[in-house]
């Protein structure tokens, strides 16, 4: 048989390369090394996409950055030479700050800015960055500043940092933005669609999880639709109701407006780079999967993504999870679910166990395509 074996991270216990090489033991230990089984690690833009590309053979560059509250933290990327693949969690994201330090206002992009200049100065042509997790609703004035954009007040002083001191944005000054922008292009790896503002904007939808009340989430709102009328003004770029512009407080759309940004799903995004489909070209199953399956697998997460590439082709998908909240959720895809555990076991131990108990299922999976005569 040919095997392709893409799936994402077990959040909090694997990695979705060490997900990808247990799935590959199980398999091995039953079927033996006559099958053909690749191994391509995915994500979805989220949290574990650089670790994916490291594993795949990019560098990690790491550089002190501004973390989200502006204290210096250390924050890594990946990189080839050619393409640099961002996280902006790494540098502006909520893991990075405390419950009680969570401050939506407040918090700025200002740091994956920084990422962003210092692939720049490496010579990056393609810069990717993944979003989700921020703990940011700056509409990516942080990480614009940081290219060299400045944003005044009435006064001609800079705003200080954070999405409310938008609100009082009189003029937007470009001319300082960082001149190899031209020369690289930049892409947005994101699983939402949500716009900048509104009911289904950043700020309603995302601040309340960033420490935002009902009132701070109205002022928020305004702010950011203050901020985008500017950018219209003085920069004749209306991207503010674009699919993804409210995806990490709006970085989506400071990535959009200021650096020319293309937004695409992450998963297709990372399978593309990661030449997922060359890979399932004539295979017979793809061995996919996540820590858990509910109905966010079906808005973009890397289990339903890698399933539509590999049905296009004709090959067979099965996902595996630790926890399961619908076994039939992926059948419309035409996606079998088989769980890790296999007797019963609290979320505890399915983490602690988590790399045998992967293994073990693809030792089953293989088993049940040994009795069914494939291959």
């Amino acid at each position: 048989m040919q095997v392709v074996i893409a799936p994402d991270k077990f959040k909090g216990s694997l990695s979705a390369s060490e997900v990808a090489q247990a799935l590959e033991r199980g398999w091995r230990g039953v079927r033996g090394a006559g099958d053909r089984v690749e191994c391509c690690p995915m994500a979805d833009g989220g949290e574990g996409t650089v670790a994916a590309f490291v594993d795949a053979g990019y560098r990690s560059i790491a550089r002190k950055v501004r973390g989200p509250l502006g204290r210096q933290l250390k924050a890594a990327y990946a990189f080839d030479g050619d393409t640099a693949v961002i996280e902006m969690a790494a540098a502006s994201g909520l893991a990075l700050l405390d419950d009680d330090e969570r401050d939506a206002a407040r918090a700025s992009t200002y740091g994956t800015g920084e990422l962003i200049a210092d692939a720049l100065e490496r010579g990056a042509k393609r810069i990717v960055v993944g979003l989700g997790g921020s703990a940011t609703n700056d509409g990516g004035a942080g990480c614009a500043q940081a290219l060299g954009v400045r944003f005044l007040d009435a006064r001609g002083r800079e705003l200080e940092p954070g999405g409310l001191a938008l609100k009082g944005l009189a003029r937007i000054d470009a001319s300082g933005l960082e001149r190899r922008l031209g020369g690289a292009r930049v892409e947005v790896a994101s699983d939402v669609e949500n716009p900048l503002t509104g009911p289904q904007g950043a700020s309603v939808v995302f601040g309340p999880q960033k420490g935002a009340g009902k009132a701070l989430v109205g002022r928020l709102d305004r702010a950011l639709a203050h901020f985008a009328g500017v950018v219209a003004r003085d920069l004749g770029v209306d991207c503010a109701q674009e699919p993804s512009a409210g995806a990490a407080g709006g970085l989506g759309y400071g990535l959009m407006a200021f650096l020319g940004a293309r937004a695409r799903p992450g998963v297709e995004l990372i399978a593309e780079l990661r030449g997922l489909e060359r890979l399932l070209e004539g295979a017979d199953l793809c061995i996919t999967g996540e820590g858990r399956i509910d109905e966010q697998t079906l808005m973009g997460k890397t289990i339903s993504g890698v399933a539509k590439l590999a049905l296009r082709h004709g090959v067979k998908v099965v996902a595996v999870a630790a926890v399961i909240e619908d076994e039939e959720l992926l059948w419309p895809l035409g996606v079998a679910v088989l769980p890790i555990a296999d007797h019963p076991m609290g979320a505890a131990e399915s983490k602690r166990e988590a790399s045998p108990l992967v293994e073990r299922a693809a030792a089953r999976l293989a088993r049940v395509a040994s009795l069914l005569g494939q291959g």
